[in-house]
C-alpha cells in the first residue's frame, strides 16, 4: 500500500513585532522577536533532514499585508534551500498575508506553488502515485463567506486528495471568524486529509479523515502557551499517522510555586528560581507567568510589604545572566488562596476606608458613569443590593490586584 510523507505547517508569522514588551532588555528582545525566523529554520532543516514528500503552508507565512523585507527575505532563502533539496512546497495565504497587501516582491522558485484567490486543484506525482491537493489564497484580509463549496468533490478513489483551508470552524468565535466551514461539508468532500491554518491551537477535529489544526510555529504572546510546531503526517489510504515537531526557540507559559511555610524572603526567592531552572532545564528559553499557590497570612503579609514591582523586578535581574534567557513577565496568585485570608497592610488600609462608605457615598464614586451623555442611557438604576454587590467585588478586586499582579 502507498504512503505519502508530508509536512503539515500553518501559521509562521514571520517578524512578528512581539508587542507589549517593551520592558524586557535589548539582547533579550532581540532574541524574541528573531524567535519566529529560529523556528523557521527549524522548519527547513527538519525538512532537509527527514526529507518529505512536499510541504504544506496555509497561511499567515508572513505577520501582515506588508509583509516585511527581513521576513520575505528569510522565507525566500528558505524555499531556495528547499528547491536544492528537490522538496516541493504548496502554500496559501491568509488575512494576515492577503493577496491584497502591498510589498516588495520576491520571486520563489519553482518548487514552490501558490494557490490564487480561487480554489484550484492540483496534481504531484509521488512514486508514480497521483496526489491532488486542492487550496486558494485570500485574496483580502476579510474572506467571510465559506468557501467549502469551491472544493471539488473526490471521486478517484485510487489517487490522494488532500484540501488545504486557512479558517474557522463554523460557530467557535474563540479566533476572528474568516472562511468558516463545518466539518460534516469537510468529511463530505471524500478527501484523505484537511490540512488546515488560522488557529494558533494544535488539535484535531476529526479523525476519518483527518481534519487538522497543527497550530503556529512560535508563539506571539502569552495567552499562546506551550511548544508550538508542526505535524509530519504518514498518509495511506483509510490511515493516517501524524507526529508532532516541535519549533519553538521561546516557549510561552504559566509554572505554580507553592508558597506552603514560606516565612523569609531568602525562602521565597529559592523557590522561585528552583522553579524557574526547572522549566529552563526541560524547554530552554522561555517567557514566564509565575503563579503562586498555597499562599497563606504569613506570605502575603511579607509580599505586601514591598512593591509587587520590586518582587518582580529581583526576580528578573536573578535570571538576567542565566543562559537560556527566562524572561518572567507577570507575578500571580491563586484568588481562592489569598481571599479567604485576613487582609493586611495596604490591602487592610484601603479596604477600610471603603468599608466606611454609606449608599450615597457610593452613588458619588460612580456617579460619572451616569452623568455620561451616552451611556447614561443604558444603565439601570441601582438599589441598596446593586451597591452591596459593587462594594464585594470591590474588596475582591483590590485584594487580587494589589499582590497579584505586575
Amino acid at each position: 500500500m502507498t504512503t505519502i510523507r508530508f509536512f503539515h505547517v500553518a501559521d509562521l508569522h514571520l517578524d512578528s513585532p512581539f508587542k507589549g514588551v517593551t520592558s524586557m532588555p535589548e539582547h533579550q528582545l532581540k532574541t524574541l522577536r528573531d524567535s519566529t525566523f529560529k523556528a523557521f529554520q527549524t522548519l527547513i532543516e527538519t525538512a532537509v533532514q527527514e526529507k518529505p514528500d512536499f510541504i504544506l503552508i496555509v497561511g499567515d507565512i508572513y505577520d501582515g499585508e506588508d509583509r516585511s523585507l527581513r521576513a520575505q527575505h528569510k522565507f525566500q532563502e528558505g524555499m531556495e534551500v528547499l528547491n536544492r533539496h528537490q522538496i516541493p512546497v504548496f502554500l496559501c495565504y491568509g488575512n494576515h498575508d492577503h493577496l491584497g497587501g502591498k510589498w516588495t516582491r520576491f520571486r520563489l522558485p519553482e518548487n514552490v506553488h501558490v494557490f490564487r484567490d480561487q480554489v484550484e486543484k492540483v496534481n504531484i506525482q509521488i512514486r508514480h502515485h497521483d496526489v491532488y491537493i486542492s487550496g486558494f489564497s485570500y485574496p483580502e484580509r476579510h474572506v467571510k463567506e465559506s468557501m467549502t463549496t469551491m472544493y471539488e468533490e473526490a471521486f478517484e478513489t485510487d489517487a490522494f486528495h488532500i484540501g488545504m483551508l486557512h479558517g474557522s470552524l463554523a460557530g467557535d468565535t474563540t479566533h476572528a471568524v474568516y472562511a468558516p466551514f463545518t466539518k460534516e461539508e469537510l468529511i463530505n468532500k471524500n478527501y484523505d486529509y484537511w490540512a488546515l491554518g488560522h488557529i494558533h491551537k494544535r488539535q484535531v477535529l476529526h479523525s476519518d479523515p483527518p481534519i487538522v489544526y497543527p497550530g503556529n510555529i512560535q508563539s506571539r504572546h502569552r495567552n499562546e502557551k506551550g511548544t508550538k510546531g508542526f505535524y509530519d503526517v504518514f498518509l495511506e489510504k483509510g490511515n493516517a499517522q501524524f507526529n508532532f515537531i516541535p519549533t519553538s526557540s521561546i516557549i510561552y507559559d504559566q509554572i505554580n510555586c507553592s508558597c506552603k511555610g514560606i516565612v523569609h524572603a531568602n525562602e521565597w526567592f529559592e523557590t522561585i528560581d528552583s522553579a524557574i531552572e526547572n522549566f529552563r532545564n526541560v524547554h530552554g528559553a522561555g517567557v514566564l507567568e509565575i503563579n503562586l499557590t498555597d499562599v497563606d497570612t504569613n506570605t502575603l503579609t511579607m509580599l505586601e510589604g514591598t512593591p509587587l514591582e520590586e518582587w518582580l523586578s529581583m526576580v528578573r535581574e536573578t535570571q538576567e545572566m542565566k543562559e537560556p534567557h527566562i524572561w518572567v513577565h507577570a507575578i500571580t496568585f491563586d484568588a481562592i488562596d489569598a481571599f479567604e485570608m485576613e487582609s493586611s497592610g495596604m490591602t487592610e488600609q484601603v479596604i477600610s476606608v471603603m468599608d466606611t462608605w454609606d449608599t450615597q457615598q457610593w452613588k458619588e464614586i460612580i456617579s460619572d458613569v451616569y452623568q455620561h451623555p451616552r451611556l447614561s442611557r443604558y444603565i439601570e438604576r441601582l438599589n441598596d443590593n446593586d451597591y452591596e454587590t459593587i462594594h464585594s467585588e470591590a474588596r475582591t478586586f483590590i485584594q487580587k490586584e494589589l499582590v497579584g499582579k505586575e
